[in-house]
């Protein structure tokens, strides 16, 4: 698949920051976008069914440039600098970032149309956005030539008392064509966002593979037909963990983090662990000793 518009928008890309721009290109074709003080790109880290290594997508985060700005929180400087309106900006920034990044790179126009990009909706925007947020985004994308149907829009964690809000912000995205992913930080927070919010997806943090209810909550979602993501998973003991309970439930998981993939600027589709008969694969053995 070819993307001609986008094509033709990053040609017409400035090649460096000045004026009024506030996306220009990289030597390197990167789309780069300036907030505040800082300049921020776009890095990608692969999501993975468990015991198989098949992508089921990429989410995106966004990175400072500059070597002061690397290990920058974008959401905590959101936090504590910003207003609704800075909010709403920033947030449409990444995104625009993560959809130029993303489909302009030859493995995203020529890999699996299933592969998926997952972008994060941050806490602070469920109040401050629009009515039609949804309808803004999915704009952008058309202009672009973009496939929205191959976005998952990341919605936060949220408690009981703001369900109706996550639910309100949800609503608009999926009249509006996209699929939502909810992270949840406990396995009962995962079940009651399964029924009362009937996500595409929830993410979890790994370290819920020894949670007692973990079984319960997996045949909840193989009910409902909700993909299933742990994040965080960093370590191969939790990976065999999930991987067992992936196998003993029926129930196809997926992950990302340390003990799969890093997290890099250039899509990378490699896997990144043995093959089932203990040989190490390609992927594996070129990014060995890699943090």
């Amino acid at each position: 698949m070819s993307f001609p518009a986008l094509d033709d928008y990053l040609r017409r890309l400035p090649a460096s920051a000045g004026g009024a721009a506030s996306l220009w290109s990289s030597p390197d074709g990167q789309a780069h976008g300036q907030f505040l003080n800082c300049v921020l790109t776009s890095a990608f880290q692969p999501i993975r069914a468990l015991g198989q290594g098949t992508l089921l997508g990429f989410e995106g985060v966004a990175r400072g440039v500059a070597d002061e700005d690397a290990g920058l929180s974008l959401w905590r400087l959101l936090d504590h600098s910003c207003g609704d309106d800075e909010s709403i900006e920033l947030d449409r920034l990444c995104r625009m970032l993560h959809s130029i990044n993303f489909f302009r790179q030859p493995q995203a126009a020529q890999g699996d149309p299933q592969c998926d990009r997952y972008l994060s909706v941050h806490d602070r925007l469920l109040s401050a956005v629009s009515s039609n947020h949804g309808y803004a985004f999915r704009r952008i994308l058309g202009a672009l030539g973009l496939p929205g149907a191959r976005i998952v829009l990341q919605m936060p964690a949220v408690g009981p008392g703001r369900r109706w809000l996550a639910n309100y912000v949800a609503d608009n995205y999926r009249r509006n064509g996209f699929r939502l992913a909810f992270n949840t930080p406990t396995v009962a927070d995962a079940g009651a966002v399964i029924s009362e919010l009937r996500p595409y997806a929830v993410k979890i943090d790994a370290a819920v593979a020894d949670d007692a209810a973990l079984p319960q909550w997996l045949a909840l979602a193989k009910q409902h037909e909700t993909v299933l993501i742990f994040k965080k998973l960093h370590s191969s003991a939790m990976r065999d963990v999930l991987e067992q309970a992936s196998s003993t439930a029926g129930v196809r998981l997926y992950g990302q983090g340390r003990a799969l993939d890093t997290v890099q600027a250039r899509l990378h589709g490699e896997r990144l662990w043995p093959a089932p008969d203990g040989r190490a694969d390609a992927g594996a053995t070129a990014l060995a000793g890699r943090p």
